[in-house]
């Protein structure tokens, strides 16, 4: 045990010379895991695993920093934990980012909320700013606790639980709204009979703008690797035939149109997706599908037959969770008939 207490206090004078030391290390294992994780859905399980403990141990903080004083006798350095909060952000964020990154429909709006991931990822990683300005605003460092946390949520419950996104949705945002809660109580005041009822209040609130809000929110357990719209489709090879982005109002009547999506998901999650059929931003009719996921992605396609009596004009097919989430889309513009031509002498 001594032997132990004298390889602890000498790694703390260490971090107490060099506090840079910590956070250089955080910024590597961060790296890391972005590179390792992407495209490796085994190893992406396993860092799910370490992230959510790494979690599950800075919300124990109280209890550890007992437990090192009654082991060593002396309190546990705050800059430790304060590093150690960081370097738990930054693994999340870094773990996190090529999950949002390969489902992120970047020209929709759902690049906003990426965006910003990204932008907190660069500031876990800055220590001017983290330390400097970040951590000295409470409510402004509980909201980014809590997105940090939301966001790794999204990755990991569909990976470790294989809940699908509308369940994972659903328990992230619980989880980070209670986080939210202390810079909730910071903008109240103490000591009112109504505090505890406005904050609840406010929390729900939160919530159903945040739900409401859901498109803006990658799935980040599902990718999708290709769609296509064609007028033909081999069966065999669950493949589509030439891919168009134009087509006359006659052809679509006497053919129809097919729309092939290839979704990944992690291994055994199975899920429920939705082809939309939008004409012009109206909604015309949303055809179910049911995918389960695998290495090579599932490939699935929905063949639309009926169509409106005016179909002229900017169509869309959005591939949807069945949470409201957009997984992504593609357009096609349906034209008037050729005019006939006619021979003159």
């Amino acid at each position: 045990m001594k032997l132990i207490k004298r390889i602890v206090f000498r790694v703390f004078e260490s971090l107490k010379q060099h506090p840079g030391l910590m956070a250089i290390f955080g910024f590597f294992s961060g790296v890391a895991s972005y590179v390792l994780v992407e495209g490796r859905e085994a190893f992406a399980q396993a860092i799910a695993t370490l992230m959510l403990v790494s979690w599950l141990l800075l919300v124990m903080e109280p209890w550890i920093r007992a437990l090192f004083l009654k082991l060593f006798g002396v309190p546990m350095p705050r800059m430790v934990m304060r590093f150690g909060t960081q370097m738990v952000h930054q693994e999340s964020l870094f773990f996190a980012l090529p999950f949002f990154l390969a489902a992120t429909t970047w020209n929709h709006t759902q690049a906003l909320f990426t965006s910003a991931l990204i932008l907190s990822a660069f500031v876990s990683v800055i220590d001017p700013i983290y330390h400097g300005q970040l951590a000295r605003r409470r409510s402004l460092y509980m909201v980014f606790h809590a997105m940090t946390l939301f966001a790794v949520l999204l990755v990991v419950l569909p990976l470790i639980l294989l809940l699908n996104t509308e369940q994972s949705l659903q328990l992230a945002l619980v989880v980070a709204l209670l986080f939210s809660l202390p810079s909730l109580g910071d903008v109240m005041p103490n000591g009112r009979w109504w505090r505890l009822p406005m904050m609840v209040l406010a929390l729900i609130a939160l919530g159903a703008a945040l739900w409401q809000a859901r498109i803006l929110i990658p799935p980040a357990a599902l990718e999708l690797n290709g769609i296509t719209l064609s007028q033909q489709m081999n069966r065999e090879q669950r493949s589509p035939g030439q891919s168009l982005d134009s087509i006359t109002e006659e052809a679509l009547r006497t053919h129809g149109l097919y729309a092939w999506t290839s979704v990944r998901a992690p291994r055994g999650l199975r899920e429920n997706i939705h082809h939309v059929w939008m004409r012009d931003g109206v909604v015309m009719d949303r055809i179910t599908l049911d995918i389960e996921g695998g290495d090579s992605g599932y490939r699935a396609w929905t063949h639309k037959l009926n169509f409106p009596a005016d179909v002229i004009g900017s169509w869309q097919v959005r591939v949807m969770t069945d949470s409201g989430q957009l997984i992504g889309l593609t357009r096609f513009e349906v034209v008037g008939n050729p005019q006939p031509t006619s021979d003159t002498n």
